[in-house]
C-alpha cells in the first residue's frame, strides 16, 4: 500500500471489520511492560522531533504517555477490562422501551489516534433480562476506548449488549465529532458524525421513530 493509498484509508475512515484487530500476541507482555516499551519508543519520537529530553518539562512525558495509552485511552483493547454487566430477572414484567441517553464518548480514532468525542444513546426493549443503567454507560465507556472507527464502535455496543440481554431489540445511537476532521485534512470544526445500528423490532419505522423522539425531549441543541 503506497502513501497516497494509506492516506485515502484514512481520511475516509474506513474500517476493515467490526472487530477491533489484534495480534495473537497481543497480551503477553503485562502492562508494565508495555509501559516501559512504549516510553522507549516514544521518547525517540520525541527525540526525532528535535525536542530536548533534558527538559524539566519534557523528561516524563514518555513515561506519562505510555502510562495514558495502557492504563487509560486504550484500557478497552484488553478483554479482562470489560465490565461486569450483571443481569436481573424482568419480574414486573416491563415490556415497554427503556433509553439511556447522552452517554458521554471518549473514544481516539484509529487513524490517527486523535480524539472522538460526543454522545451514545441506547435503546432496549426487555423480555426476561434486565440491565441496571449504570452498566450500559460503563459498556459503553469500554468499548470506546479502544482505537475505533465510529461505525465500529456502534456495532461493538450493539452486539454486546443483544448478547447480554438475550434479545435482539436493541438500537445504537452515537453522534460524535472527530478531531482528525476538524484539526487536520479539512479542518471543519462543526461538522459531527451520527451511526445508527439496530436489531429485532427495531426493523419496525415507527418503532425506531418512537425511540428517536424519546431522544428529542429535554435534548440540548448541540447534540
Amino acid at each position: 500500500m503506497d502513501e497516497s493509498e494509506i492516506d485515502i484509508l484514512g481520511d475516509n475512515h474506513i474500517a476493515t471489520s467490526v472487530d477491533t484487530p489484534m495480534r495473537e500476541d497481543a497480551f503477553v507482555h503485562t502492562d508494565d511492560e508495555k509501559i516501559k516499551n512504549i516510553q522507549f519508543h516514544f521518547s525517540k519520537i520525541m527525540e526525532e522531533l528535535g525536542l530536548d529530553l533534558t527538559d524539566e518539562s519534557l523528561s516524563g512525558t514518555p513515561y506519562r504517555f505510555a502510562k495514558m495509552y495502557v492504563k487509560e485511552l486504550f484500557y478497552g483493547l484488553n478483554p479482562k477490562n470489560r465490565p461486569k454487566v450483571s443481569t436481573f430477572p424482568n419480574t414486573y414484567g416491563y415490556q415497554r422501551m427503556l433509553v439511556e441517553k447522552d452517554i458521554n464518548i471518549d473514544s481516539s480514532c484509529e487513524h490517527h489516534f486523535l480524539p472522538i468525542t460526543g454522545y451514545a444513546h441506547v435503546g432496549y426493549i426487555p423480555k426476561d433480562k434486565v440491565v441496571g443503567l449504570s452498566k450500559i454507560n460503563r459498556l459503553v465507556d469500554y468499548y470506546a476506548h479502544k482505537p475505533q472507527v465510529q461505525e465500529r464502535l456502534c456495532l461493538q455496543i450493539l452486539k454486546d449488549l443483544q448478547q447480554t440481554l438475550d434479545t435482539e431489540d436493541v438500537i445504537v445511537v452515537i453522534h460524535a465529532k472527530h478531531l482528525c476532521v476538524s484539526s487536520r485534512g479539512i479542518k471543519d470544526k462543526e461538522s459531527a458524525t451520527t451511526t445508527f445500528d439496530y436489531g429485532g423490532v427495531f426493523a419496525d419505522e415507527a418503532k425506531r421513530a418512537e425511540f428517536f423522539n424519546l431522544l428529542k425531549k429535554d435534548h440540548s441543541s448541540n447534540r
